[in-house]
């Protein structure tokens, strides 16, 4: 069965929202590091709210179907691809 037009446009979007929420989601990831090891404890709940609004947008994009959660979730791995490769 075929996707109708909508899902089709609610999936790009949800690719496009991925990458942004999965670049921010792992760029952030060395400077709470950071955070941590200088001892601010502060930073812990940092981390739990990179993760609540993480598995948040997940949540949102699995409520709209199975086409969208795996582009969402692409689009978050392309995002981790594109700051690694900026580490590098």
């Amino acid at each position: 069965m075929m996707p109708d037009l909508s899902q089709l446009i609610l999936a790009l979007l949800a690719g496009l929202a991925g990458l942004g929420i999965g670049w921010l989601h792992f760029a952030s990831l060395e400077w709470i590091a950071n955070r941590i090891v200088e001892g601010r404890l502060s930073a812990i709940g940092l981390q739990l709210g990179r993760m609540a609004l993480l598995v948040g947008i997940l949540f949102l994009f699995s409520q709209a179907g199975a086409l969208v959660l795996l582009a969402g979730a692409a689009g978050i791995l392309l995002g981790r691809v594109i700051v690694l490769k900026g580490v590098r």
